[in-house]
């Protein structure tokens, strides 16, 4: 299993929304970055959980029957304003619908499909998955602008920034793993 080559985009990255994040809808928020290319970015959010939505309720909401099998008490995370009807899970790839699955790093993917959620409810589970509804997405050049704007700060992501339910201190642990101090962060462009 290969990957795409992704450098010079933030396909594979998290994105930390910075302090002074002008969109209310992403403030204190962290992204994967599912996709970059020179047409389109897309990412998951992936610490804010919709705290009235579990994965249970979820299965229970969409008629999915999962017969007698334990299904895990996860939350289910609000992941962007694109398609808030539409389920994603990010996962590791221990588990891989070969036609549906993008492969974004050699050791993450993103499908979304009723297979996944049965996979995610089943006894074998992948060994890391977040179950998200909803994308972000932005067109050619929207996130270069932000960027540049010091909307978002990019920051290389681990197991746990990524797929653990400590939800609460993501945006803060990784506003540290990047040295960035959020109270004395500046807005402003510079220019040399």
């Amino acid at each position: 299993m290969t990957t795409k080559d992704h450098s010079g985009y933030l396909t594979g990255k998290l994105l930390i929304a910075a302090p002074g994040m002008g969109d209310p809808r992403f403030a204190r928020t962290v992204l994967y970055m599912c996709g970059h290319d020179e047409f389109q970015a897309m990412g998951l959010v992936i610490n804010q959980p919709m705290h009235a939505l579990r994965f249970d309720a979820l299965l229970r909401q969409l008629k999915i029957d999962v017969g007698e099998t334990q299904v895990p008490d996860t939350p289910v995370l609000s992941g962007g304003p694109v398609e808030p009807e539409r389920g994603f899970v990010l996962h590791s790839l221990d588990f891989v619908l070969p036609e549906e699955t993008l492969v974004v790093t050699n050791d993450i993917g993103l499908s979304a499909s009723t297979e996944m959620l049965l996979m995610m409810a089943s006894k074998a589970p992948p060994k890391h998955c977040l179950l998200a509804l909803g994308i972000s997405s932005w067109g050619a050049g929207q996130i270069e602008y932000e960027l540049e704007a010091n909307a978002w700060l990019i920051c290389e992501p681990d197991k746990a920034l990524v797929f653990d339910q400590e939800f609460a201190s993501k945006w803060d642990r990784a506003m540290d793993k990047i040295g960035v101090d959020p109270h004395r962060f500046s807005n402003t462009v510079g220019h040399a």
